[in-house]
């Protein structure tokens, strides 16, 4: 199965947030194609994983108005994106009961 979600990645640092867009390949794990969002104010450059304020990333999965955000793995020396099997088994469980949900349901 070639299953490709598209994801937005927070890095939070010391003081602010950045913003990414990526996509999710829900059989590797891995995050491909990443982009960092012009709403970063100020605009970022770079890659966050090597900001010395650097605390954690996570993503969000997104159907409407309804969210599921996981955590995801930073490396710095690839300047890489992935989730863990263990994270990406849990996510795939949550992203089904949200892409199956009736619009104005929980997903808890």
């Amino acid at each position: 199965m070639d299953l490709k979600l598209p994801i937005r990645i927070l890095d939070e640092l010391e003081d602010s947030v950045i913003e990414s867009t990526g996509v999710l390949d829900l059989a590797s794990g891995e995050i491909r194609d990443v982009r960092l969002s012009e709403d970063n104010d100020p605009p970022y450059d770079g890659f966050p994983g090597e900001d010395e304020s650097y605390d954690f990333t996570c993503g969000v999965l997104s159907n409407g108005k309804k969210e599921v955000e996981f955590r995801i793995e930073v490396d710095v020396v690839g300047r890489s994106y992935s989730v863990t099997p263990s994270e990406l088994l849990e996510l795939k469980g949550r992203a089904a009961k949200l892409f199956s949900a009736p619009p104005g349901t929980s997903t808890r």
